[in-house]
């Protein structure tokens, strides 16, 4: 099914490389060395089954669905304490050498990005060194309705702004050009254009917009550079080796490749190089399904937050989409904790159920709908509803709320 590609910047989550340094920010030179394969994960075991006859249900739930909607390639893992896991990963990594999908491979994760951005936040909270009450106004200029519009409310995505990845011109310029670089005020400049939507706490409305805005926050406030500062206070502290937050379209090895219809001309195109940083902030991030594994319960417990910052960032609001309730840069889906990711070539869902402790990490490589769904929306509704049929992750299609190309593709 081709899409007209401006639905494509509908809302957003997408991924944006750390570039050049902003002009407020200096820069320093904490980037680590890009993970390799060498040393990955030598010391985890194999997971125990959840049994023949459940796994047996899900190879053939997965296998069907990525056969019916078209994904090259899909990687699984679920793990429930007291009961086992299930970790597969099926098709292929790469269409043209038909090189298999395996477990161990580097994925772009789009609006999971938002988990890492706003934990950064909120470690400046419980650093006393910002308040989520604070206005944007007082950190970055030039923001409509700026001096009303708190930390707090761009974070729940509550602010009114407009999201600039669904300006024509920005996605004209994304499309005609993906190997281009943007810097955040060039993407805050496609928003800004536009009057705020509502004022500010009285909807919800998920824009890329907000999570710019609070990358800038971060970096005006530390001093670094908000992919120094997520590794040194975020990925590091969390054992997060094969996390990065790239400075521009590359990409460690072993990577599976991306395929989307999200072009001019509506063909499928390779887009695994297609350079993320317009998405920065809101989107850029790569992870491997070990990592995520152990991001999901540390977002979920907020273990590296103060319990009462933890308690603020769960205070989750309704968003007027039946079951799906959004937070401090995460959503509860059905009882299930964490966020989504979607951008040209890739979709992730990493989330935790805490009334059973369980992680379901969900990464394929396309983003191409499925009926008018998402596609990892439909992997992880089959997948739930065999593994925890009281907690089905379920989110409505895309039009329901039409404004998240890249964002939580839940409800995009």
């Amino acid at each position: 099914m081709r899409r007209n590609p401006a639905r494509l910047f509908a809302t957003a989550l997408l991924v944006a490389s750390v570039l050049a340094p902003s002009a407020e920010t200096p820069a320093t030179a904490l980037h680590p060395p890009l993970p390799t394969n060498a040393d990955r994960h030598k010391d985890e075991r194999p997971p125990d089954g959840l049994g023949p006859e459940v796994t047996a249900r899900l190879d053939k739930a997965i296998e069907d669905v990525r056969r019916q909607a078209g994904i090259p390639g899909v990687i699984v893992g679920l793990w429930m304490p007291g009961k086992g896991s299930y970790v597969r990963a099926t098709g292929v990594a790469d269409t043209a050498t038909r090189k298999p999908m395996t477990t161990d491979l580097f994925m772009r994760v789009g609006s999971e990005t938002k988990t890492f951005t706003i934990t950064a936040l909120l470690e400046l909270v419980d650093d006393r060194r910002i308040r989520l009450d604070d206005p944007i106004s007082a950190y970055v200029d030039g923001v409509p309705n700026g001096d009303r519009i708190t930390l707090r409310q761009l974070a729940e995505m509550r602010s009114g702004l407009f999201s600039y990845s669904n300006d024509p011109d920005f996605q004209r310029d994304l499309l005609s050009d993906p190997s281009r670089s943007f810097t955040p005020r060039e993407l805050l400049a496609y928003g800004f254009k536009h009057s705020n939507l509502f004022a500010p706490g009285e909807e919800f409305q998920y824009s890329n917009t907000n999570t710019i805005l609070l990358g800038l926050v971060i970096e005006k406030v530390s001093g670094l550079r908000l992919a120094d500062f997520i590794h040194k206070r975020v990925t590091r502290p969390a054992n997060l080796c094969h996390t990065l937050f790239p400075q521009g379209a590359e990409f460690p090895e072993p990577h599976a490749h991306g395929y989307s219809d999200q072009t001019l001309s509506g063909e499928i195109a390779d887009t695994t190089m297609w350079n993320p940083s317009w998405a920065w902030a809101a989107g850029a991030m790569i992870s491997d399904l070990h990592d995520l594994r152990r991001w999901a319960k540390i977002v979920a417990t907020g273990t590296l937050l103060s319990p009462e910052t933890q308690r603020e960032r769960l205070k989750v609001l309704p968003t007027g989409i039946p079951g799906l309730s959004y937070g401090l840069g995460i959503f509860e889906l059905d009882g299930w904790i964490g966020h989504n990711g979607s951008l040209p070539g890739y979709e992730s869902a990493t989330v935790y159920l805490p009334s059973q402790k369980a992680t379901l990490v969900v990464l394929l490589n396309t983003d191409d709908d499925y009926q008018g769904q998402e596609p990892s929306t439909v992997l992880a509704r089959a997948i739930t509803k065999i593994a925890t049929p009281d907690n089905v992750y379920d989110g409505p299609p895309p039009p329901a709320l039409n404004v998240v190309p890249y964002g939580v593709s839940v409800i995009r």
